[in-house]
């Protein structure tokens, strides 16, 4: 795992070798090992270094045989071994042991249609010095992130907004769509960012551009299949535990470093765990998070796992005002707003991970989206079914089975459970049916303390109809769950799971994060099964609780369902509350930002104290989250361009300069 930033000069000039070592001096907590740049006359590459694979030769910008093809690469291509194979038997020549050299190769042999071939998770550029060509390509859903922007003399791209910053020209402030956006979906989906003149690679693009021209061309190596391929239960249950044991065994077995996994408690990460210990002996790490609150606490499900996989475990505990007091520096690595504050302890674990010496963790994420796991898919098929007889009084009973963890569940009030479950109830076959509800209600929780020029400037702007007008051309023939799927991975896990929450809480630590349920053979079962094996009656993920018969305690497949949560309103506004918050919330910052009111800010921020955090509505919660940590943002962004507090160090550094050839 590592950091990537460049520059290709648009129409002459030699790229500038102080901004290429600046911008990658911006992220050396990404890849505290080692750095690498390449410049010639059209553009600057850089490169700072996680070592994990081939520890002695993988360094990067690496080349071809003929170094007229250059990359430098974030992630990881598991099934480089297969790959390496295919192409010495076509005549390519390795020098080294790294899943790195494969991109370059492959790209000579393939071109753009290598991404299509690589099983991993990766940003990559590619330097094609002959046609004077850069090609970037990113991971079919998002787990490594690309940022570009566009100056005059360049454009620039990056694993992270701040990289870009370091670059002059680049505007610092905040984008008023992808905030919208942000406050509707919890993440602006790509390519929008929150950052202004920003974008990000959409998930499973590339996009190419030549030096000379000022035209990005983009095409997909990947598209979202619903090919529903009808099979026995015993069979889908057969083909499933294949595809997670090999995806983990890739996963834990392609490392030159140790590899530990997180351990939540629940299904998907036991799973995961489980099949390591088939495929390592002796000392297993595993981690995880434990809270203070015991509401949120899943302690006694993570040691009922340790105890069945007998695994060397570490955990931490979180309380509430720690949550508060890393607030600031979770927003500097996530670089947009929040509407929770589930990221704040993922990097409190990533620093426990990498005290122990480990840089590399598999972890359970993505299993809900590709199995239909959540709240989300059993909620719209309960309100597909009342929406065919929407004057039923029973029909809407049924919500009562949801969110039994949550003291204040949308579904614990009758009335307040028909007015928040019915919406879009008299249009069952629209394509947003199944998120109408969620979108509706956390857009309406921030715009209501919407500043009135702010308001003014997004009149008649609709995020859920932009994003409807994206999608793809066959999602009208999909079945409903995997029309719910698709917009979940879309608008949730690229843009907030894998991002916020998880690589960037992971790699403020250089931690290595590694997903088997996102493996591209387990994509591709997955969204080929029979929508029962996923969500059979109201029994989410079915197929992976048959899977889990054999691999998981009965504790763990009989608990009830709690999603992972984190002390929100409390953090800020509890016992023990930072004091930033109140300068962020003056009424100076709020109008310096221009994105809220300064009197409901006020007036919520008054709310909050006084209850000190506790006992508010779902809909408070999130909009004191949201308003709190934009406003921190606005901060950062305007101030320092979201510079870390500490650049990196100088290091071992690999210069190729040909900046005199062609």
């Amino acid at each position: 795992m590592c950091g990537i930033a460049g520059a290709l000069a648009w129409g002459g000039g030699v790229p500038d070798l102080g901004l290429v070592r600046r911008m990658v001096a911006r992220l050396h907590h990404r890849g505290p090992d080692e750095r690498g740049i390449y410049r010639d006359r059209h553009v600057g590459l850089g490169h700072t270094r996680l070592s994990i694979i081939d520890l002695s030769t993988g360094q990067q910008p690496l080349a071809n045989e003929d170094r007229t093809v250059w990359t430098v690469f974030n992630g990881e291509i598991f099934n480089y071994v297969e790959l390496r194979e295919e192409l010495v038997a076509k005549g390519h020549r390795f020098r080294t042991q790294s899943d790195t050299e494969v991109i370059v190769h492959g790209y000579e042999e393939w071109g753009n249609a290598a991404f299509e071939r690589f099983n991993g998770q990766w940003a990559i550029a590619v330097w094609d010095a002959p046609r004077r060509r850069l090609v970037l390509s990113r991971d079919r859903v998002g787990v490594r992130p690309i940022y570009l922007a566009r100056t005059p003399e360049y454009l620039l791209f990056a694993s992270e907004a701040k990289a870009l910053y370091a670059a002059p020209g680049v505007t610092r402030g905040l984008d008023a769509a992808g905030l919208d956006d942000t406050f509707t979906f919890w993440a602006p989906p790509q390519p929008r960012s929150v950052l202004a003149g920003i974008e990000e690679l959409e998930p499973g693009k590339f996009a190419v551009v030549e030096a000379g021209t000022r035209e990005l061309r983009q095409g997909y190596s990947w598209r979202p299949r619903f090919d529903v391929v009808e099979r026995p239960l015993a069979r889908s249950v057969e083909e499933v535990e294949a595809a997670l044991e090999k995806a983990v065994k890739l996963r834990l077995l392609r490392a030159d470093v140790p590899v530990g996994a997180y351990l939540s408690g629940g299904l998907d990460s036991s799973i995961i765990a489980a099949l390591c210990r088939r495929w390592k002996s002796g000392v297993f790490k595993t981690f995880s998070l434990r809270f203070a609150d015991r509401e949120l606490d899943e302690s006694v499900f993570q040691q009922a796992m340790v105890d069945f996989v007998k695994s060397d475990h570490d955990a931490v505990t979180v309380t509430a005002a720690e949550v508060g007091a890393a607030v600031p520096e979770v927003v500097n690595h996530a670089e947009k707003p929040l509407l929770r504050l589930g990221p704040a302890p993922m990097m409190l674990l990533s620093r426990r991970v990498r005290a122990a010496g480990f840089k590399v963790v598999l972890t359970g994420e993505g299993a809900d989206e590709m199995f239909g796991g959540y709240d989300l898919f059993r909620e719209a098929k309960v309100r597909r079914f009342w929406a065919r007889r929407p004057e039923s009084k029973l029909r809407p009973l049924l919500l009562q089975r949801l969110y039994p963890y949550l003291a204040r569940s949308p579904a614990a009030q009758q009335k307040m459970a028909l007015e928040f479950f019915g919406q879009g109830i008299e249009a069952p076959d629209a394509p947003d049916f199944s998120h109408q509800p969620r979108w509706r209600t956390a857009r309406a929780a921030l715009t209501r303390l919407y500043a009135p020029d702010f308001k003014a400037a997004l009149a008649g702007r609709d995020p859920v109809a932009e994003e409807m007008a994206r999608l793809p051309a066959d999602f009208v023939r999909w079945d409903p769950l995997a029309r719910a799927q698709w917009l979940e991975v879309r608008t949730l896990l690229g843009s907030y799971l894998l991002s916020s929450q998880g690589d960037r809480m992971l790699m403020a630590s250089s931690v290595e994060g590694r997903f088997p349920f996102l493996d591209m053979d387990v994509i591709e079962l997955a969204s080929s099964l029979p929508p029962t094996h996923k969500l059979d009656v109201l029994d989410e993920k079915h197929v992976l609780k048959l899977v889990g018969r054999q691999l998981v305690p009965e504790v763990i497949l009989k608990r009830p369902k709690q999603p992972y949560r984190a002390p929100d309103a409390p953090s800020l506004f509890g016992p023990g509350a930072p004091d930033w918050v109140g300068d962020v919330t003056s009424e100076a910052a709020v109008r310096a930002a221009g994105v809220f009111h300064p009197h409901a800010v006020a007036r919520m921020a008054d709310k909050c104290r006084k209850a000190g955090g506790q006992g508010m509505s779902n809909s408070d919660n999130m909009a004191a989250v949201a308003v709190v940590t934009t406003q921190l943002l606005h901060a950062q962004v305007t101030k320092n361009g979201l510079e870390p507090a500490v650049l990196g160090p100088d290091a071992v550094e690999t210069l190729v300069d040909l900046q005199e050839g062609t």
